[in-house]
């Protein structure tokens, strides 16, 4: 199964202001297509609100941006279709009390019903499509770096007894069963040591060498990254992250 091809990225004066002010305004980018995009700056100051402008699934109000030549807002719609989220408080939180194997068998349902047009293809075999939704799981699992037969119970685990990197593993295979050309990660070093943070960036790193671009959302950018910055000084984010995806009515 061939690799996504990653988007570029550009941006120029971007900016969103939500009704209680600017969450980020003055934003500048330019990633070539598989970049390992650091969306750097202190809490507060529209990181979240950049990645889901980034994403196409909140609407900016001023500037220019384009992913994959898609320009925003007026193609909104063709950027969520290309593009996947992963541990974004509010949007794509994991359930505690489910099992790996559960968020896993769930999100593959979601992509057989969501994932595609049914008018593209010709009906498969039963047989077929288990064969191929297993190895469209085993192939998220291993770029995600989450070995099944490493955790606790297998993949019977509950996701409350997994570690936090384990955590992070896990909602970035699930972001990818979508094949996403652009992966967006929220808060990639959140309370992580310096060693797990190393761990992480360098995941992330193998998943843009496969061909993804990601955004990835830090307070820190690896020297290596391409570095969005949404400023130093504090603004009112307008909206948390999971009103924005409400108020697109897409996720």
């Amino acid at each position: 199964m061939d690799g996504p091809s990653g988007l570029a990225v550009t941006a120029r004066g971007f900016g969103l202001r939500g009704p209680r002010g600017w969450a980020f305004r003055g934003v500048s980018a330019d990633a070539e297509p598989g970049s390992l995009i650091a969306v750097e700056g202190p809490s507060g100051s529209g990181r979240t609100c950049l990645l889901l402008a980034l994403t196409g699934r909140m609407r900016p109000t001023e500037g220019l941006a384009s992913v994959g030549g898609l320009e925003l807002p007026r193609r909104m719609s063709a950027v969520r279709r290309a593009s996947a989220l992963a541990h974004v408080s509010g949007v794509t939180d994991l359930d505690p009390a489910l099992t790996v194997g559960e968020h896993l068998r769930e999100q593959t349902l979601l992509q057989r019903r969501f994932g595609g047009s049914p008018f593209l293809r010709p009906p498969r075999p039963r047989t077929a499509r288990a064969d191929e939704e297993r190895s469209l799981v085993d192939t998220a699992l291993t770029t995600a770096g989450l070995d099944l037969a490493a955790l606790p119970k297998g993949a019977r685990t509950a996701v409350r007894d997994l570690e936090r990197v384990e955590a992070l593993r896990l909602a970035l295979a699930l972001a990818l069963l979508g094949r996403p050309r652009l992966l967006g990660v929220d808060d990639t070093d959140l309370k992580l040591s310096p060693a797990e943070r190393e761990a992480v960036w360098a995941l992330l790193r193998s998943i843009a060498g496969a061909g993804t671009t990601v955004l990835a959302v830090c307070g820190e950018a690896p020297p290596d990254a391409t570095p969005v910055r949404t400023g130093t000084d504090r603004h009112d984010d307008g909206m948390e992250a999971a009103d924005a995806i409400a108020a697109t009515g897409r996720s």
